[in-house]
């Protein structure tokens, strides 16, 4: 199986930066949020705050506007716009059983998994009345979802794909064969 990490890896940039950018065309009022949501999330890609604290500081700036979102036509209206930001080298190189795990939203990846015929996912999980998010997929997480959809079956990561070793480190130690992604370069480093 190989397994790839989904912003900047397989999706040129950070997919939830575009959507955020997405519905502020759509609610001008989210501009209050974008300083704020912006610099935590640098933070904690640089190591410098835990996901717990990114859990609790900044996901509530957002969850309030999460439960306003149309979860049916509001992923069909982003991918139109954004499919060409699927990197090439994926489409050489898919497989029927890839799995993509991602801290990225579930009802914004359902959509695009759907459109490039990926049917293996894990995603962060929203609750689509409340907007409150139920499981947050980064890091450590990564892991506990990964095993919980093994269960009781041995599945192998032959080949995993990242643009962060540092924050995949844990689904790095699973695979057999580990790349990190910078834009269109590949760079064994297990």
């Amino acid at each position: 199986m190989n397994v790839y990490d989904f912003d900047n890896t397989i999706y040129d940039g950070e997919s939830c930066f575009d959507l955020f950018k997405f519905y502020l065309k759509k609610d001008p009022s989210l501009l209050k949020f974008f300083p704020t949501v912006v610099k935590g999330f640098a933070r904690y890609k640089k190591g410098k705050i835990s996901l717990d604290e990114m859990i609790s500081k900044y996901v509530p700036l957002v969850e309030e506007k999460l439960s306003k979102i149309d979860f049916e036509n509001d992923p069909k209206a982003f991918w139109d716009k954004h499919m060409h930001k699927i990197k090439p080298f994926y489409a050489a190189q898919q497989q029927e059983d890839d799995l993509i795990i991602t801290a990225s939203p579930d009802f914004h990846m359902q959509e695009i998994c759907k459109r490039l015929g990926i049917k293996n996912y894990l995603t962060t999980k929203v609750n689509r009345q409340s907007g409150k998010i139920e499981f947050a997929c980064i890091r450590q997480n990564k892991i506990t979802a990964f095993q919980k959809l093994c269960g009781d079956k041995h599945l192998e990561i032959e080949n995993f794909y990242t643009d962060s070793p540092e924050n995949d480190a844990p689904l790095i130690e699973l695979a057999k064969h580990a790349f990190v992604v910078k834009k269109d370069k590949i760079k064994q480093v297990k």
